[in-house]
């Protein structure tokens, strides 16, 4: 099998976010419906679960000044995630999601 090049870990990288986003939205769609705890913990802890796969499937070859970029914006958003799934999970209810702009796609503050 071959190496995996920056361009395929960045795309790579764009899929686990993609994913988070959708875990995001889940969490939006379900906030103040007590019934839906279940179904958005559920899929949020998939989703994030393959977000950290795809990070862990990256190879150091792959690993340019971009890569790692992209990867950290990932795992910001991972934790921001992480973090509104315990919220849930300990019943504090989920946060109006105003700081998503803080855990936007790197690419959209020209980082990369």
């Amino acid at each position: 099998m071959p190496e995996m090049s920056a361009g395929t870990a960045l795309r790579n990288l764009q899929q686990a976010q993609a994913g988070l986003k959708k875990a995001r939205q889940v969490l939006r769609h379900a906030k103040g419906d007590p019934h839906a705890t279940a179904g958005v913990l559920k899929v949020g802890w998939e989703l994030l679960g393959k977000s950290h796969k795809i990070l862990a499937e990256i190879p150091l070859t792959a690993a340019t000044e971009p890569v790692m970029t992209k990867q950290l914006a990932v795992e910001r958003y991972s934790t921001a995630l992480l973090v509104r799934l315990r919220r849930l999970l300990r019943n504090d209810g989920t946060p109006d999601d105003d700081d998503d702009a803080a855990f936007e796609d790197a690419s959209d503050n020209n980082e990369i």
